[in-house]
């Protein structure tokens, strides 16, 4: 092993609740703010990898962060090679399982330890994995809308230069999202590409109905239509869609996508770097992605999604959903529609007046 290979001398996490630009309603409750936790892997070469890792709810906020600081405290003095990390993660979690908070705080760990090894060799992510940053298609992910009360929001993203939205549906019944949905298409016109996203909140008898109902709309896709373990109901779905199906946004690490891909369980992909292993998970399910020929999106996670997608053979869209803007001092920046991805590293530094204001 090179003897510049950077050591980590300490883990930080803290708990931030950060303030959303516009609410995100889906079929479940309203995300008015953003539950995060920021990570700082200190090495011993001066330099801090940063990541952070989006904890859904404001209740799992101690316990990640209490889990990453006691994993950290077991970290100490090790080199900084992610793909030996992943492998003694996966170790020390075998017999436990590592889905939910530990497969959060994994994921959140490998994407500060990436960053870091950006920032020595002064080359962003996309560069240490072989690429070079470019810009990444996105789409303006929404929450529930209504065509009517958020057509100047919508204009809005139009006017950024974005080509798709995403707008959630399943919080009402099937005449509602039919409603919202020719509204949108109405106001998009027909050459914006319009995603739906059911947040797993139908069966597949209704999934299959609702699909059938909004065809004539010319949706890009419909998302996670029914629960995301049920992959044989997302494939009977998928056997009699008009519409390509995505998931995958909850499905854990490279076996979870090995076990959806060969259920047939989506037409598309769109790991989420906290849940899939961070930047070492990701890079393996790209592998699989383009093995079997499948368009792989991301989930959250801007900043460093367009780092992965620079790289991934199959990319597709990246997903827009300003969670960290109010505590960066370099908020992510759409550019005609596009992101491309900042170094050294991942791009990120804390703006630290913003997380003191924001800190539980």
């Amino acid at each position: 092993m090179s003897k510049t290979t950077p050591a980590i001398r300490g883990v930080k996490a803290r708990a931030v609740v950060v303030p959303l630009k516009r609410p995100v309603k889906n079929a479940f409750g309203v995300f008015t703010s953003g539950p995060l936790v920021l990570i700082d892997v200190e090495t011993d070469q001066g330099v801090t990898g940063r990541a952070y890792i989006f904890a859904y709810s404001n209740l799992t906020l101690k316990p990640l962060v209490q889990l990453i600081e006691d994993l950290g405290r077991e970290l100490v003095g090790k080199p900084i090679v992610p793909f030996e990390l992943m492998a003694a993660m996966d170790a020390k979690f075998r017999l436990l399982g590592w889905q939910g908070l530990v497969g959060m705080a994994v994921g959140g760990l490998d994407m500060a330890y990436w960053d870091a090894l950006g920032q020595c060799a002064n080359k962003s992510v996309a560069e240490l994995l072989g690429g070079s940053p470019k810009p990444i298609k996105a789409y303006d992910s929404y929450g529930a809308v209504d065509p009517i009360k958020d057509e100047k929001e919508l204009r809005r993203s139009l006017d950024q230069g974005f080509v798709g939205i995403k707008i959630k549906g399943g919080d009402g019944d099937a005449e509602n999202d039919e409603r919202v949905v020719s509204g949108v298409r109405t106001l998009l016109g027909p050459d914006i590409a319009l995603m739906i996203d059911f947040n797993q909140s139908l069966d597949p008898a209704e999934a299959t109905r609702r699909i059938e109902r909004l065809a004539p709309y010319d949706l890009h896709w419909i998302e996670e239509p029914v629960p995301q373990e049920n992959l044989l109901g997302h494939a009977k779905v998928r056997a009699t869609s008009p519409t390509p199906i995505q998931a995958g946004e909850n499905w854990w690490f490279p076996r979870g996508f090995a076990e959806a891909i060969a259920a047939g369980a989506s037409d598309f992909i769109m790991p989420d770097l906290m849940k899939c292993g961070g930047i070492t998970g990701w890079m393996r399910i790209a592998g699989q992605a383009e093995a079997a020929s499948i368009p792989q999106s991301s989930h959250l996670f801007a900043e460093a999604s367009a780092h992965v997608l620079a790289v991934t053979p199959t990319a597709h869209w990246l997903e827009f959903l300003d969670f960290a803007g109010s505590i960066l001092a370099r908020p992510a920046e759409i550019v005609d529609g596009t992101l491309t991805a900042r170094g050294p590293g991942l791009g990120m530094e804390w703006d630290e007046a913003a997380v003191k204001k924001h800190l539980v």
